[in-house]
């Protein structure tokens, strides 16, 4: 039933059209002295963007009145046309049906009685001219539907300008990412690894000269702390888990080491793509030490899903809000999101709470 019913709709949209033509020529009949007038070209761009609609044009630029008026023109011949398909359609519906119930009451159809011969002719006629009728339909159906993309749609110079200007921002984000990745590691190495690596080079110094095993335990215990730090920060660089326990994994250890609670939903039937993973995995790790650095957060939920070619990453903390996308770690999670052509969303209300989403294209 649903195929039928998809079927009819074809001739419905294409007599809808030759209807919708009519009109359209008509106002521009009307409206070609006054086409000066506002008030006449935004009727024009109204009924230019309704009918782009109906045909399911997709994704339009913003266009003038101009544009419309050269569109409505243009699309007229083209759903006067599918009128007389569909007028020729519903003749040939009604012209079978007449010769079959003149022939089943064995009355005659313009003289004719159905002698075998007559009757395959006719059948396969019919078929045939149906199946012109049916190609005709669908052709204007795509050739309304070609001719406003064509003419209503974004200029493919101007698309790729954009495409052009958006692959330079990404590449300069790319560099801007690395380089504050790079101050970030820098600083971590020299305030808190350096740091505890000095004051653990004293404690050695002072427990070999004084024999103290004191001092040798807490050198010991410092000893503990760096390594601990080192190997935070290497995880930082890149998490060396990642390639060979997969995201899931790797997430479960970012839960393990949050000072908040933290769970994770990880619905993957298969790998994504390397860059794909760790970006993703740079997505929840920043929002967790986010949320527990600033957010005074007491619970933190990630989702990670695959729908189709996409990967979505969803983080969502009960802290107090008020992070900014621009702000912080976050651009940065930005640049790497757009490097991949994925999107990246924060919503961060004051009071939260705070929820962060991106969507990675796994092609």
């Amino acid at each position: 039933m649903g195929h039928v019913a998809d079927g009819l709709k074809v001739p419905a949209a294409v007599a809808l059209g030759a209807a919708t033509a009519v009109a359209g020529l008509l106002f521009l009949l009307m409206a070609l002295p006054f086409r000066a007038n506002r008030q006449v070209g935004a009727m024009a761009v109204r009924l230019a963007g309704a009918e782009a609609g109906r045909v399911g044009a997709g994704e339009l630029e913003r266009f003038d009145a101009g544009r419309a008026m050269r569109y409505l023109a243009a699309r007229a011949p083209v759903g006067l046309l599918g009128g007389i398909v569909v007028a020729l359609l519903v003749i040939g519906l009604v012209t079978g049906v007449r010769i079959t119930t003149l022939w089943g009451s064995g009355e005659t159809f313009d003289g004719m009685t159905p002698t075998p011969f007559l009757v395959t002719y006719l059948l396969l006629a019919g078929v045939v001219l149906l199946f012109l009728d049916i190609s005709g339909l669908v052709g204007v159906r795509g050739l309304e539907r070609r001719i406003a993309r064509r003419m209503l749609g974004p200029d493919p110079t101007a698309a790729l300008r954009r495409r052009i200007t958006e692959l330079s921002d990404s590449r300069a984000g790319i560099v801007a990412a690395v380089d504050s990745e790079r101050r970030r590691i820098e600083r971590d190495l020299h305030d808190g690894l350096q740091q505890r690596l000095v004051a653990l080079s004293m404690l050695i110094g002072r427990a070999r000269r004084g024999g103290r095993t004191d001092l040798m335990a807490q050198a010991h215990e410092e000893a503990q702390q760096a390594l601990a730090e080192l190997r935070e920060v290497a995880w930082r660089v890149y998490p060396s888990g990642l390639d060979a326990l997969g995201l899931s994994e790797a997430l479960a250890g970012v839960a393990m080491r949050s000072s908040v609670p933290v769970t994770v939903q990880c619905d993957l039937r298969e790998r994504p793509p390397m860059a794909v993973e760790t970006v993703a995995y740079f997505v929840v790790c920043e929002a967790v030490t986010n949320a527990a650095k600033h957010a005074a957060a007491s619970l933190v939920r990630v989702e990670v899903r695959r729908d189709g070619m996409m990967l979505h990453v969803r983080i969502e903390d009960d802290g107090t809000g008020g992070a900014r996308a621009e702000g912080g770690g976050l651009s940065g999670l930005a640049r790497r999101v757009a490097a991949l052509d994925g999107t990246f969303e924060v919503s961060s209300p004051a009071g939260g709470p705070t929820v962060i989403e991106a969507v990675l294209p796994c092609a």
